[in-house]
């Protein structure tokens, strides 16, 4: 490919990425030089944002490229923190030096523009609450972590930093994956390479005692639901225990097939964490024993829960569900439900990728969640096979 066009092509995915994260600067070639274009402050004052050039006296090379890259950054933090001066800007002549920049300002900057960038995700913008709630407590969290060691250390952000936040999970938990993924997330658009291990390093939360200490029977999971003193509350439980649904779940959920003469197959509103999707229950027996299709009668047979997500948030709903539990002081959680469906489809045969669909994730979260389990079974399975082949 002709230089000029690698460079062109390369411009055209770059302004791509930046327009899709809300960002309205853009990179441009003007015959051989580079340069910025995007709404500035009116060179003449007034208040103005015009739309303006910045030539940068950079070649169209690959090197050149990088340079201009890096001088976008740095011209969205200065329109970020109000410190942008045309004088900053003109090449050729002679500045003066600029003041160290403080680092925990400039840290700030960096996670609002993460942060429209995320938002501004197609993919992410099909389903605002579910967004919302995985912003705030799968990302937000650690991010301002981040920040704050950032901010106490008065350091820039690189990747020392951010190992050392990780570190700071204890290993193979749920915090740590999370906390993984999101400084993962940031760290591409800093253009910051994390240690090669990161990811080995972030680890997930396979199977460890904190979340898998012991999972109830299906005869305990029947029993519990008596230790409940309120209707309402029993027929949650039962919701969970059924359907394996998340905490949240069971209010943004359609329950309409449990009436007399429905299918009984469950439909998770797209306004849940993971989008729509349909579960079966498993035992089936239990849509009876909890007394299931009382909930087809009325949508009040449930307690009595804030689910306007313009005033709460599906973390919140999910939370009062785990106050509710502590405060029956059963010797499980909300959770403990729904990894005891999972590994209930397990023994019963279903297929990974149908439970994982079922359950409203990927098959490869559903694989290392549940990996002590399905290996069990597939090992039994072929056990099985070669003890009949000697038949």
């Amino acid at each position: 490919m002709d230089p000029a066009a690698a460079i062109d092509a390369e411009l055209q995915r770059q302004n791509g990425l930046l327009g899709a994260s809300g960002v309205s600067l853009r990179l441009e070639r003007r015959g051989q030089r580079l340069g910025l274009r995007g709404p500035l402050p009116c060179r003449r004052g007034g208040g103005g944002f015009p739309v303006q050039r910045i030539s940068l006296g950079l070649c169209a090379s690959e090197g050149g490229l990088r340079e201009a890259q890096r001088a976008l950054r740095r011209l969205q933090q200065q329109l970020q923190h109000q410190r942008f001066d045309w004088r900053d800007w003109a090449v050729g002549q002679e500045r003066p030096p600029a003041a160290a920049a403080d680092p925990s300002r400039v840290a700030e900057g960096v996670l609002e523009q993460f942060k429209a960038g995320f938002f501004a995700d197609p993919r992410r913008r099909r389903n605002p609450a579910g967004c919302r709630s995985t912003w705030l407590g799968a990302y937000l969290p650690y991010l301002r972590r981040l920040l704050a060691l950032a901010a106490s250390r008065q350091r820039n952000l690189d990747a020392e930093l951010f190992l050392e936040v990780l570190e700071g999970y204890p290993a193979a938990s749920r915090s740590r994956q999370q906390c993984g993924t999101a400084l993962a997330a940031l760290a591409r658009q800093l253009g910051l390479s994390l240690a090669p291990d990161w990811a080995e390093r972030a680890g997930g939360y396979g199977l460890h005692q904190a979340q898998f200490r012991q999972l109830p029977s299906d005869a305990a999971v029947q029993d519990l639901v008596e230790r409940i003193p309120n209707p309402r509350w029993r027929l949650a439980y039962g919701l969970m225990a059924t359907y394996g649904l998340r905490n949240h779940e069971v209010f943004f959920t359609d329950l309409s097939s449990l009436a007399p003469g429905g299918d009984r197959v469950l439909r998770v509103l797209p306004t849940s964490k993971t989008g729509e999707h349909q579960v079966w229950p498993f035992q089936p027996e239990w849509v009876e024993h909890f007394e299931l299709p009382k909930l087809a009668e009325s949508s009040a047979a449930l307690p009595s829960v804030c689910t306007d997500l313009r005033r709460t948030t599906l973390q919140q709903v999910g939370r009062r569900v785990a106050e509710q539990f502590r405060r029956y002081d059963l010797p499980i959680t909300p959770y403990d439900l729904r990894h005891a469906w999972a590994v209930r489809t397990i023994h019963i045969g279903l297929p990974d990728t149908v439970a994982a669909r079922m359950m409203g994730h990927s098959v490869t979260i559903h694989t290392r969640t549940y990996h002590h389990w399905i290996t069990r079974r597939d090992q039994q399975q072929a056990v099985d096979a070669a003890l009949a082949r000697r038949r």
